[in-house]
């Protein structure tokens, strides 16, 4: 099978996790002939995968959306490929053969995104996000089959579309996570060791709104007191710094707040972790937490598990679905149930602990080498057709 694999949205978060871990296995398939349209910086981390073709573009929002559109499907025919795999949200509108597309960015459908974008008074924003989820829903139109990341987020592109959305699960490899011991930056460890004898929130994301990183920040007093005189800091993976996080997201509201709030012995601000090195960070902390409005999958929260990490959350059905008795659930917009929630499971180490047990074990539910079979699955299903 000839497999044509577009990845130029790429790019950051959930699509960077996919490319990393589904590349090296598709590499492996004996029976595959592959070619990956990639960014040429994400490019060099696939040096040893000499077995795939890539396709290297380098080219912004618009020209990518452009080039997909009325070139993509040329190289396409021009590679005798089978099958085209959309990894990016958006599928072709006419694609020259049977096309799988990804659909994994869920403030296409979320009310609340739009609702935040308006009340920040970011317009054009609001704008472009109508016009790209207008285009993500015709691309669920156009593709053969869409893919969903969560049962959760499927039925919810139903509810938008009309359309079937099928539920593949991404995947985790505990080997590839934990195999890297080199250790973090003299910079990053400097700040971990400050915090030590602190009970330590983690919370893995670089700074975007729809994260709902007020929330949390609201929370961090009312988290005080209740430790008192124990002191407490939250790990972030991100800087609230202009400029210092991926996409067009601005932090000045979240630094505001943590001035205004007297937070800034609290939160640590390490920037971004790489994800060879992640597992390091979970292993110092005593509990995640992730108050996001809205989501796909989730990745941390499985890397939280799979470090034996208790884990507070946001009540969305896609976080119940990933952690199921992993976790505790809170309001997703109340900084007081936040807060209360956290104290419940810190001042209950066999409640914790029965959490990360139940984590470690929900972990086996979540493989990359399943996610590939199934999608390859589906693929020949599509050329038999």
């Amino acid at each position: 099978m000839r497999l044509f694999i577009n990845s130029l949205a790429a790019n950051a978060g959930g699509g960077l996790t996919y490319i990393r871990n589904t590349l090296p296995l598709l590499a492996a398939n004996p029976d595959l002939q592959i070619t990956v349209a990639i960014a040429p910086s994400l490019r060099r981390e696939f040096s040893g995968l000499t077995n795939i073709e890539f396709l290297e573009q380098e080219l912004s929002t618009s020209r990518r959306f452009q080039y997909e559109q009325n070139e993509l499907p040329r190289e396409i025919r021009e590679h005798r490929s089978d099958v085209l795999l959309s990894a990016g949200n958006f599928a072709l509108r006419k694609s020259p053969v049977p096309q799988i597309l990804l659909s994994r960015n869920s403030v296409y459908t979320s009310r609340d995104f739009y609702r935040d974008l308006w009340s920040r008074g970011e317009y054009r924003a609001w704008m472009e996000t109508h016009f790209r989820g207008w285009l993500a829903r015709k691309s669920i139109k156009w593709a053969d089959v869409t893919v969903a990341p969560s049962r959760a987020f499927a039925d919810e592109l139903h509810r938008w579309t009309g359309k079937d959305v099928r539920a593949i699960h991404h995947g985790f490899d505990s080997d590839t996570f934990f195999r890297d011991d080199c250790p973090l930056s003299p910079e990053v460890e400097a700040k971990l060791t400050a915090a030590e004898g602190s009970f330590r929130l983690l919370f893995v994301s670089h700074y975007n709104y729809y994260r709902n990183f007020e929330t949390l920040l609201r929370a961090l007093p009312l988290i005080q007191r209740s430790f008192a005189p124990r002191a407490i800091k939250l790990l972030l993976t991100c800087k609230f710094l202009e400029g210092q996080n991926p996409g067009a997201y601005h932090p000045e509201s979240a630094a505001r707040m943590v001035r205004d709030l007297n937070l800034r012995d609290v939160v640590v601000e390490l920037g971004a972790i790489p994800y060879h090195q992640l597992h390091l960070l979970y292993r110092r902390a005593d509990l995640y937490v992730t108050p996001a409005y809205t989501e796909t999958f989730a990745h941390p929260l499985v890397e939280a598990m799979a470090s034996s990490l208790p884990i507070v959350a946001s009540d969305l059905a896609v976080h119940r679905e990933i952690c199921a008795e992993a976790a505790r659930y809170f309001p997703t917009f109340s900084p007081t149930d936040l807060a209360e929630t956290v104290a419940q499971v810190a001042e209950a180490p066999t409640v914790g602990e029965n959490m990360a047990a139940n984590g470690r074990k929900r972990v086996g539910h979540f493989s990359w080498k399943k996610h590939v079979s199934e999608i390859l699955e589906l693929a020949k299903s599509l050329i038999d057709a």
